[in-house]
């Protein structure tokens, strides 16, 4: 932001059908007022992931201009949100020793656990992105939510550790970057929509957050305050909005509007009387679509959608058998407007439910306007900014992130270096080689000699069958053609000893080269 206060935050939501950015300030009573409303059409996302970088930073630059103007500030960072098939979840166990057991546990001792998770080994393209602590045990008591202020030897916590892959990361910092942004922060966008619309009472008691986007419905359980499970379904509205395309056989726009005005999740809710009259393409007569049709199209994707929340909710009850969600289940997001909806997830989860809207923690201004459940990880967002939550984890995150590039871009330089430093070896030899011995025998010795193959020599010619140099190559080539005259060497009576001198010339030129390779090494 262009202030020199934490008062005001932006959030950044790249969706599959849509990018908003929300601008927000802390209020002296604790409440958020959103001051700017920024949103644009997406086109270059698909799933959660981003599929055209320059149709992404596009739509955000018209989304923040929006919220700029109406907010009256300049936007220079936000909190970005991220969800998409990249990204997937794990629990994990680790413990640490302390050398003294008397001592009580501090949070220095919680961090260094927590370090000890990140170091996990992964592979090159998947990074942590949040580790959350589930329960902790101190030697052998468990169950423990806060072990600081306690005393022992052992330390041993569970995680739920939420891992996504560098690249869609690394496409979303892109984007952002490209806008001209700043990456302030990475939160998972179930959890923002959580913080939005979840009261402490529910968190507490255990409740499921199914956030219905356009592209994906993430789900994220909270049970004692804490993030307990979470899951991505890679599909949402859109699949609905392509179902009544094909079905209805009308362009996607439409079939968008048909959804949005006129959708239920309850075909006996309407009559076979009632129908709907959409244009088709220009000169062509509208088409008339039954209620009831629609209404059937929409239940027969969201029944399965619904199937997959089931199968991911007995899945946290395995890992967590005997745990009640007396919350219920909370559905957020665009998909979240449908009519009937809320009736449906309770059919089919045996729980209870409601819309989870994002004007729970907002001040009285916004309250009635930002009602829209559409809204609710921005909303979170610009939450996890004010409270400064996002800028530590994500913070550790971007630095990842930021080494697996710098890393990247080692490797490129570091291939073509190492067959420079070969050819730099073989020259630095050649020229060692070249330069005359301290010999008192004549200056035609050295002459003599380099022509002469040696077994140190022969190796370097081979490994280096391309001369780049030609200065080098006519020395060669002048070098031997005084080797025909070479009567002078068969009349000399000390040829014997030359050949002793040789050897050793030979021994100097390797020692020469194994302590320049280690000096190069």
């Amino acid at each position: 932001m262009a202030n020199n206060n934490n008062t005001i935050a932006a959030g950044l939501d790249i969706g599959t059908t849509k990018i908003a950015v929300m601008v927000g300030r802390r209020q002296a009573d604790g409440s958020v007022e959103i001051i700017g409303v920024g949103q644009s059409p997406s086109t270059g996302v698909s799933k959660g992931a981003i599929q055209n970088i320059s149709k992404t930073i596009a739509g955000i630059r018209d989304a923040v201009a929006q919220a700029e103007q109406t907010a009256g500030v300049k936007i220079e960072q936000v909190t970005v949100g991220i969800a998409g098939q990249y990204i997937r979840s794990v629990r994990q166990t680790d413990y640490i020793t302390r050398e003294n057991p008397l001592r009580v546990i501090d949070q220095a001792d919680v961090d260094r656990l927590v370090e000890r998770v990140l170091k996990t080994p992964l592979s090159d393209h998947e990074r942590i992105i949040h580790v959350l602590p589930q329960e902790y045990k101190v030697d052998a008591e468990g169950g423990i939510l806060e072990p600081v202020g306690m005393s022992g030897q052992r330390l041993e916590a569970t995680f739920h550790v939420i891992i996504g892959q560098v690249a869609p990361l690394l496409n979303v910092r892109r984007c952002v970057e490209g806008a001209g942004l700043q990456l302030a922060g990475l939160k998972l966008e179930p959890i923002a929509s959580a913080d939005a619309t979840l009261t402490d009472e529910e968190k507490e008691a255990g409740v499921v957050l199914v956030d219905i986007g356009g592209g994906t419905t993430d789900l994220v359980v909270y049970r004692d305050n804490l993030v307990r499970f979470s899951a991505v379904i890679p599909y949402g509205g859109k699949a609905i909005t392509n179902d009544i395309k094909e079905a209805c056989s009308i362009l996607g726009r439409y079939a968008e509007k048909l959804k949005v005005q006129f959708g239920s999740t309850w075909p006996g809710a309407n009559l076979d009387t009632d129908i709907v009259s959409i244009p088709v393409i220009q000169g062509l007569p509208p088409k008339e679509i039954s209620m009831k049709s629609l209404s059937r199209v929409i239940y027969a994707r969201m029944d399965e959608i619904l199937d997959d929340i089931n199968a991911e909710i007995a899945h946290y009850r395995q890992i967590e058998p005997n745990r009640s969600l007396i919350g219920g289940v909370v559905i957020t997001g665009g998909g979240a407007q449908l009519k009937h909806l809320p009736q449906l997830v309770s059919f089919k989860t045996q729980m209870s439910c409601r819309v989870g809207t994002p004007n729970i923690y907002l001040s009285e201004e916004n309250r009635e306007c930002l009602t829209s459940p559409a809204y609710s990880t921005c909303v979170g967002l610009v939450l996890s900014g004010l409270e400064g939550a996002a800028q530590e984890e994500p913070t550790l995150e971007e630095q990842v992130v930021q080494s697996s590039v710098e890393h990247l871009e080692q490797d490129t330089v570091e291939l073509p270096l190492d067959d420079v430093l070969s050819e730099m070896h073989m020259r630095v030899t050649v020229e060692k080689h070249q330069q005359p011995q301290p010999d008192p025998s004549p200056e035609e010795t050295p002459r003599q000699e380099t022509p002469a193959a040696s077994p140190a020599q022969e190796p370097l010619r081979e490994a280096e069958p391309v001369r780049v140099e030609k200065v080098e190559e006519p020395d060669e080539e002048e070098e031997e053609a005084p080797s025909p005259q070479k009567p002078e060497k068969a009349e000399d009576p000390e040829a014997k000893p030359k050949g002793k001198n040789s050897r050793d010339w030979n021994r100097k030129i390797e020692a020469t080269i194994v302590k320049f390779l280690k000096k190069i090494e």
